[in-house]
């Protein structure tokens, strides 16, 4: 294992760190305190246990896991999107806890190179579940020197969600598949004073939908290297999908004041019907009422002609929780052994699939009976495309600055060349 890692080093790594007098709360416990030198304590940070999506099948899964190992305690940390900053300010205090669950994006991306988790990938291999994560959420996982960062867990779908009762009630008779029928689709729904595509411009939602339609005349590669270096301007293809984007925006395919929007906000507009069209992951898409549901197909992102996809595009991520193992946790590793080969079992992946409609990184064959729209998702295969999910490839000095460029782009008049310089200073920091 590498030395200890220095606050020095970690600040380098594009950590940013608070200082240790402002951070937030653990569940009652200062993240200084967090770690649990108790070697029958296994501690486990996680955004799971309150409000998001899983939670309560986490909390149950807890409790089986603690049933079953009557002479280990767990403490289960709970933090929101301050997550990554409160483990790396008690990482720096060596007293972080043994796993944690987060998605590989931003900070995180640094972590294995720094020092502040470890290659998990000899234990997925002593331990025999290699076998029971997907091929393909292994690859992303994997970092470009052959680490691999953390044991995959949760993935997701991210297709379009059109409410068929809305476009039927404004004339539109067929799901959009190219730009110029969603346009005309846009123009029908406001004129029976329907919200038309909904997004959380002023977040992450509408970066990753900025991002998809982006890539419309973008190869897998060159969506690669765009995103990787903030190069908006050198690319024709670049170029031309944010031209696309601009259209669409100015043509009024975005609901009114989108770039103020928020992920929140952009559900609670679906589905109260407000608006007709979301681009929705699965965790979003399993929240969607029934009543609602029933009206909803799912597909992807209609396309311009000329574009480099053959049929309208979705995006697919294996990188949306995984469990990283610190420093601390190679202590305590028959603990996490334990824990890691119960969260693999079979029957505690069911349950995340059967009770919260969560997409899995690794083999299952339930399917989301009681959460239709995901159970869907998962079906739609070949009938889309797909295209690049930029989190992995985007410098983390950069995401923040990109949700700013974002707003900006959602904001009607904005020209192509504003949104390109907005969306390529973000990188100037990274």
């Amino acid at each position: 294992m590498r030395p200890p890692l220095t606050r020095r080093g970690f600040l380098a790594a594009g950590s940013g760190l608070a200082a240790a007098t402002a951070l937030p709360a653990l569940s009652g416990c200062s993240a200084l305190a967090a770690a649990d030198s108790d070697p029958d304590t296994l501690v486990v940070h996680s955004q799971l246990g309150t409000t998001a999506p899983g939670s309560p099948t986490y909390l149950a899964a807890l409790d089986r896991f603690r049933e079953e190992n009557p002479g280990l305690k767990v403490k289960n940390l709970v933090n929101g999107d301050d997550l990554a900053q409160v483990y790396e300010t008690s990482r720096l205090a060596r007293k972080e806890p043994d796993v944690v669950m987060v998605n590989l994006y931003d900070k995180t991306l640094a972590w294995t190179e720094v020092g502040a988790t470890v290659d998990v990938k000899d234990y997925m291999a002593d331990w025999g579940l290699r076998e029971r994560v997907l091929p393909v959420a292994l690859d992303a996982w994997t970092d470009g020197k052959g680490r691999l960062r953390a044991f995959p867990y949760f993935a997701t779908n991210w297709p379009v969600a059109y409410n068929r009762a809305l476009l039927d009630r404004a004339g539109v008779d067929e799901i959009p598949v190219t730009g110029d029928q969603l346009i005309a689709a846009a123009r029908r729904l406001r004129a029976k004073g329907i919200g038309p595509v909904t997004t959380g411009g002023n977040d992450w939602t509408g970066q990753k939908l900025l991002a998809q339609v982006v890539q419309t005349f973008l190869t897998e590669d060159e969506a690669r290297h765009v995103y990787s270096t903030g190069d908006f301007s050198g690319s024709r293809g670049a170029k031309e999908g944010i031209e696309y984007f601009v259209a669409l925006r100015d043509a009024g395919v975005f609901v009114d004041k989108a770039q103020g929007l928020t992920s929140d906000l952009m559900t609670t507009q679906y589905n109260t019907q407000a608006a007709a069209v979301q681009s929705a992951m699965s965790s979003a898409l399993a929240k969607v009422p029934d009543a609602v549901a029933r009206r909803t197909d799912v597909g992807g992102w209609p396309l311009a002609e000329g574009a480099a996809h053959k049929l309208p595009t979705i995006l697919r991520t294996y990188t949306l929780i995984g469990f990283w193992i610190s420093p601390n946790g190679t202590k305590k590793i028959d603990a996490v052994e334990r824990f890691l080969r119960f969260m693999y079992r079979p029957d505690t992946v069911s349950r995340f699939i059967r009770e919260s409609g969560r997409d899995m990184a690794l083999r299952s064959g339930t399917v989301s009976k009681d959460f239709p729209l995901v159970a869907a998702a998962q079906r739609l295969g070949d009938d889309v495309s797909q295209v690049l999910l930029p989190d992995v490839y985007v410098p983390p000095a950069a995401t923040q600055p990109l949700i700013t460029a974002t707003s900006t782009s959602f904001t009607r008049g904005t020209s192509a060349a504003r949104v390109r310089a907005a969306l390529e200073a973000a990188y100037r920091s990274a």
